[in-house]
């Protein structure tokens, strides 16, 4: 008598544990609890593209700087220009942690956006030295920029666009209770900080 109980209690709680599981999984579903996630992961992956986007700029500068000291009498207050925005930018310990940090985010789009004109400075003032122009390596470098500017504008606009699906999840109802299981919160995204930092360097021949 007492075994038959035991087994009636043990699948009668089978029976619940099922029963729990099965509306378990529907409403972590619905509640966004997995979806939150691919969303983050998305986000993160656009960020590293951005980073790598910028890194491959700011590691031509040093090419594009020594190639233009060489220019007679060029403009030194446009070249120190470059030269102080591009210690900025390398003087900034960024990591995953910034996409977080309202703060971190708008300093690192500053430095950015201060590279960016002062590139841009740099090339227009540049159209005044024929001799410059002229050489090979210059207008490699020339190239090579303008490809990368224009790589970091097609990431930029996609880790926006990443953010804003992210944000969007966190902060929608039922998605938000997922959110708010995982800890996870609304995200800071990029905005025009400085005149002309959302647009590519440009570059004449």
């Amino acid at each position: 008598m007492q075994i038959e109980k035991k087994r009636r209690a043990l699948k009668h709680a089978w029976v619940l544990g099922l029963a729990g599981l099965l509306w378990v999984t529907p409403t972590l579903t619905s509640c966004g609890y997995n979806e939150v996630i691919d969303r983050d992961q998305t986000v993160k992956a656009g960020w590293a593209e951005v980073e790598n986007q910028y890194q491959r700029r700011a590691d031509l500068v040093p090419n594009l700087v020594r190639i233009v000291q060489g220019a007679a009498n060029f403009e030194k207050s446009t070249l120190q220009g470059v030269v102080e925005a591009r210690a900025k930018v390398g003087s900034m310990q960024v990591d995953q942690s910034i996409i977080d940090d309202p703060e971190k985010l708008k300093k690192f789009e500053q430095a950015q956006g201060q590279l960016s004109s002062a590139l841009s400075r740099l090339l227009v003032v540049s159209e005044q030295y024929p001799d410059l122009k002229a050489t090979a390596a210059f207008r490699d470098l020339q190239v090579q920029l303008e490809g990368t500017e224009n790589r970091i504008a097609v990431a930029r606009r996609r880790y926006i666009e990443a953010v804003a699906e992210y944000n969007g999840t966190v902060l929608r109802f039922p998605t938000s209770i997922g959110a708010s299981m995982r800890g996870k919160k609304e995200r800071p995204t990029f905005t025009a900080t400085v005149p002309g930092a959302d647009k590519a360097p440009e570059v004449k021949f």
